[in-house]
């Protein structure tokens, strides 16, 4: 039994909608929300950065020219 080319085309067709399906189902699941949550507020949390030497800070200079 062969599939014809539109039958094969139809049935990618409905694979990818279910796939779409699955992750918009995925995506707003009560499960996923404290993660996504967590995501979307990490930019507002301070971090502590490791101070460099001032050497490291100053920016060089030519003294050649």
């Amino acid at each position: 039994m062969m599939m014809d080319y539109g039958t094969l085309r139809g049935l990618i067709a409905l694979l990818i909608l279910a796939l779409f399906i699955v992750i918009v189902v995925w995506s707003y699941s009560k499960k996923r929300k404290g993660a996504f949550d967590e995501a979307a507020n990490s930019i507002f949390e301070e971090k502590t950065e490791i101070k460099h030497n001032d050497k490291n800070n100053k920016q060089e200079t030519n003294n050649n020219v």
